[in-house]
């Protein structure tokens, strides 16, 4: 129960953050793009690759990987996990499985999207 509770307060404070940050980096566009949603990815990704190599390392005590990268890191971005997800398939040198997730993962996302849209028009 303690770790649902860890990790739920992270998330908490990731979705948080990432709506906060989000409205902040969009605000200063000048044209349509969702740069706010591409920052919070590419900050997300990099944290994710701190956090891991710091608990690798021992430089942080492991307990703290269910509240940083599935919480925090998990609230502020899903992608920085697929992201992770994929370096690790890659460096395991798995190149069918990472091509294969990272297919799956943006097609499938696209796909899956659309069907609900799809679906909510349908009703």
């Amino acid at each position: 129960m303690k770790i649902l509770l860890v990790v739920g307060a992270g998330s908490f404070i990731g979705g948080v953050l990432r709506y906060l940050l989000t409205l902040f980096i969009q605000s200063r566009a000048t044209v349509a793009f969702p740069f706010g949603t591409l920052g919070v990815n590419l900050i997300g990704c990099f944290l994710m690759g701190l956090v891991f190599e710091l608990i690798a390392k021992g430089d942080m005590p492991g307990e703290w990987r269910p509240f940083l990268a599935t919480g925090i890191l998990g609230g502020f971005t899903t992608f920085s996990a697929f992201s992770l997800e994929s370096v690790s398939l890659l460096q395991a040198e798995q190149y069918g499985q990472a091509i294969l997730y990272i297919l799956a993962s943006v097609v499938l996302g696209l796909l899956a999207t659309f069907a609900g849209m799809w679906l909510v028009k349908l009703v």
